[in-house]
This record gives C-alpha cells, sequence and structure tokens, in this order.
C-alpha cells in the first residue's frame, strides 16, 4: 500500500525531522506528534494508515497510547520504535496489535521494508474481512438494516440464534425476507456446521408434502420402490426451515407437533420411531393468531412454536432501508450482469421513498433488476422502472386504464383510482383496508380477475391469493363461465 498516511510520533525533534524526511522520500504522506495526547488526537482526525509509535513519551506510555489506537480503530498498522527494548514491553505491545519494533538508531533500509510490509499486511486483512462480507451478502445470510426497528430485531435474531431454542417463529408479509432471517439464523447458530433444510409447505400437494417431510418405506405406497429420508433426517444437527407453515393440513400439524415435541419422526408405512435433533424455523405470511380462532391452526402447535416469535415489518414501515437495499441490489446486479450502474437519478429516489412496497423487499429487488436490464446509462432512471412505481396504492396506469373496466363493462379513465373504501370488521385494520379493496375491484370488475388485478396493480396470481386469504370466493371453481373469461 504505497502512498499512504504515516503518523510519526517521537517527542525528539531529530529523529522526527529524519523519519519525516524519509518517508516522503518513499512516497508517503506525513503527519507528526510529539507525545501521547497529540498522537491520539491526530490520529482520529488525520486516520492514518500506519503509526511509528515511540514506547517512552514525555506524557503516556508508548503502550498506553498503542492500546487507544487499537481500541479506538484497528485499521491502521502500528510499529513501535525504542532505543532500550524491554522483552515484556515488545511481547505486550505484539499482544496489543503491534506488528512489529524497529530499534534506535534506526536502520533506515531496514524500517523502509518494514513499513512496506506493515501496509501490505494491513490492505490484506482489509481485502479479506471485505470478501468475507461479500461471501455472507451472497449466500444471504445477512440482511441489510439502516431503520431503527430492523436494527433492533437483528440484534434479536443474534441473541436468539446463539441460544438453544429449538422452535422458532417468523411472521412477516411476502417479500419481507423471512428465508433471509432464517439463514441467517442458521449461520449464527451452534448449528452452523450441520444442514440448512427449506421446504414451502404450500408448494408441494399434501399428497407429497408427507413424505416429503418425514420420509418413507419401500413399499409404503405405489411409486415408493425406495427407502427415503425425509428432510427432518436430512437435516439432523442442523436446521430445517418450514416457509408457509400456516398451509399445512389439521394431519400434517398434528404430525408436527409430535416432532417438536419429542425429537422423533416416523417414515410414511414405517413402524419405528427414528430419533432427530433439528432446529425448527417456520414461517407464515398468515395471521396465525387469528387462523387459530378461527380453527384453521392447531392452538398447541402455535403456543410451541411461538416461544421464539418474530415479526419482520414491511418496507413500507422502515423507509430508511429502501435506498441502502437499492444501492445493494444495485452492486448485485452490476456482478450478475457485468455493467457499473453508478446509482439512482434524483427522480427515481424520491419514486422509491414515496412508493408504498406492497411486495416488499422483493419487489424492490424485482424492480431493480428490471431496470438494471433495461438501462442504456450509467444511472438508473425512471422510465426503466415499472409503471406503477412510485404510486399511489389503487392508481391505474394509462394504459392500463384503457385496458380495464368499470363496474359497468365500461373503460375506466386513464389515472383513475378506486373509490373510498368501506372497512369491514373484524382483524387488522390494514387487513380490512386490503379485504375491502380487493372486493371493490372484484365488483369493480364484474368478477374478471385479470381486470381486478391489473385495477390493484398486482399479479393474477397474487389477486388469487388474496381471495383465499380473505374467504372471497374462487371464480373457477364455482363459475365455468367467470373461469373462462379469466
Amino acid at each position: 500500500m504505497r502512498h499512504g498516511k504515516i503518523l510519526i510520533v517521537d517527542d525528539e525533534n531529530l529523529v522526527r525531522w529524519s523519519l519525516h524526511k524519509k518517508c516522503e522520500e518513499w512516497g508517503y504522506q506525513v503527519a507528526e506528534a510529539q507525545n501521547g495526547g497529540e498522537a491520539l488526537r491526530v490520529a482520529r482526525d488525520e486516520t492514518p494508515d500506519l503509526v511509528l509509535l515511540d514506547v517512552r513519551l514525555p506524557d503516556f506510555g508508548g503502550l498506553e497510547v498503542l492500546e487507544n489506537l487499537k481500541r479506538g480503530d484497528d485499521s491502521c498498522a502500528v510499529i513501535m520504535i525504542t532505543a532500550d527494548p524491554q522483552i515484556d514491553d515488545v511481547k505486550a505491545a505484539l499482544k496489543m496489535g503491534a506488528y512489529d519494533f524497529v530499534g534506535k538508531p534506526l536502520d533506515f533500509d531496514e524500517l523502509r521494508v518494514t513499513i512496506q510490509n506493515a501496509l501490505e499486511a494491513l490492505r490484506l486483512r482489509t481485502e479479506v474481512e471485505s470478501l468475507r462480507g461479500v461471501i455472507r451478502h451472497r449466500n444471504g445470510h445477512e440482511m441489510i438494516a439502516h431503520a431503527p426497528k430492523m436494527v433492533e430485531l437483528m440484534e434479536f435474531v443474534h441473541k436468539v440464534a446463539r441460544s438453544e431454542a429449538t422452535t422458532i417463529l417468523i411472521q412477516g408479509e411476502s417479500g419481507t425476507g423471512k428465508d433471509l432471517v432464517a439463514k441467517s439464523m442458521h449461520h449464527q447458530s451452534s448449528r452452523q456446521a450441520g444442514p440448512f433444510v427449506a421446504i414451502n409447505c404450500s408448494a408441494i400437494p399434501e399428497t407429497l408434502l408427507e413424505s416429503e417431510l418425514f420420509g418413507h418405506e419401500r413399499g409404503a405406497f405405489t411409486d415408493a420402490k425406495a427407502t427415503k429420508k425425509g428432510l427432518f433426517e436430512v437435516g439432523d444437527g442442523g436446521t430445517v426451515f418450514l416457509d408457509e407453515i400456516g398451509e399445512l393440513s389439521p394431519f400434517l400439524q398434528a404430525k408436527l407437533l409430535r416432532v417438536l415435541e419429542d425429537q422423533v419422526i416416523r417414515r410414511v408405512g414405517g413402524v419405528r420411531d427414528i430419533q432427530v435433533d433439528v432446529r425448527v424455523i417456520a414461517a407464515s405470511n398468515r395471521d396465525l393468531e387469528r387462523a387459530v380462532r378461527e380453527g384453521h391452526f392447531r392452538q398447541d402447535l402455535y403456543y410451541r412454536l411461538a416461544i421464539i416469535a418474530i415479526f419482520i415489518p414491511p418496507l413500507r414501515e422502515r423507509k430508511e432501508d429502501v435506498l441502502p437495499l437499492t444501492e445493494y441490489f444495485i452492486q448485485h446486479f452490476n456482478r450478475k450482469f457485468h455493467k457499473s450502474m453508478n446509482g439512482i437519478s434524483d427522480e427515481v429516489r424520491r419514486r422509491l421513498m414515496n412508493y408504498h412496497w406492497p411486495g416488499n423487499v422483493r419487489e424492490l429487488k424485482n424492480a431493480i433488476e428490471r431496470a438494471m436490464i433495461l438501462e442504456e446509462e450509467t444511472v438508473l432512471q425512471s422510465s426503466n422502472f415499472p409503471p406503477a412505481v412510485g404510486q399511489p396504492l389503487g392508481w391505474v396506469s394509462p394504459s392500463e386504464g384503457a385496458a380495464s373496466s368499470s363496474g359497468n363493462g365500461q373503460p375506466l379513465p386513464a389515472g383513475r383510482r378506486l373509490p373510498p373504501l368501506s372497512i369491514p370488521e373484524g382483524g387488522t385494520r390494514l387487513e380490512g383496508v386490503e379485504c375491502a379493496l380487493v372486493e371493490m375491484a372484484l365488483r369493480q370488475a364484474d368478477g374478471n380477475q385479470t381486470r381486478a388485478a391489473q385495477l390493484l396493480d398486482i399479479s393474477r396470481d397474487a389477486l388469487r391469493y388474496k381471495m383465499k386469504k380473505f374467504g372471497l370466493g374462487h371464480a373457477e371453481e364455482s363459475n365455468p363461465l367467470a373461469a373462462a373469461a379469466n
């Protein structure tokens, strides 16, 4: 690391002058201090890369100054200088983090090599730490948290991860990063050397899910041609992540409860219990407490899972994270797409901060990816973001307005908003608003799900999920004509 900054700390004017002259000849910037107090002030203001520190100073001992330098910032190398090296001083200094000792009278050739080696070691250490950070981010083991509530949450996650808790429940809206929190907890735990196995309980048919979770014996059913281990056996000694646990059937909920209570499983078609040692992290975007009240989720299972409960706030409630996340995703896609995007325009910044992000961090990531693919300049412009980003909930773009219809089948005027809401009772106010919006959109679109989804600016799959969530009916199942129209 040539052309770095060196701080010389010595009470002898001649020593400081000679060192100053030589260090400048070698291409370094130089600052000076003649005692310990001045050294600490200069180090704080100048942030040197390396300090040449005399052991004997008029106010503080060199070891005391070294200790303070390392306590405040370990990003600088320190070389101790002494005319009378004592073995105890050398041991103490090296233990505190000094790179090396040089003796007086100074051998400038030796000193030059020592400085070069110290700065190179510092550069390599900094590079390794940086790479570790990149690796952690790429593996999804860390979350970006700038908002106070997220900083507090991640401190709690860190504490829980290092505990002996074997059941943890993570709740939050879709796209908030529940899977990232689960991975982070695994990699911060004593189980980090063990496997991390994940399954989305809503993505696998119930007839197959039991076998996936618990395994099966050969011949247990028609296609069971060989014995298969389930995820709980595969995850033995590690972590099992059950995403969307609210979708489990009552039968599987009962089997899961036994695993949590006894740490044993029985394969499909099996006759013996198998002991397992797993931490189970469950996640859901549903309100499981409400599901318990409505009889859709076992109360005993909920209480067993919720011994440690974590709620991840939606992105709209932690706007301080929007721009840091944007920067992180830009760098991520720079590497993926081999681009050199430098940031976002002021207009994009305003739109990102004003948008409500119903799809949370996942929606932000997808918006950045889209813009990165389309952008031909070095700064992301608003024209390459989805039209809805930056618009209020219920807004309809001109192109969508022309293709959408109102309740009487006529096209909606460009930029039209949905009318005022009548919020139903029951549930949270936010859920009431969401339910009312979905119901109103379906009514205005005469039950046509494609047009209702356009009104809400969400995908048709997302609309169907919300219809199921709020019990608003299933047009495809009950009305073949409506299904054909969709």
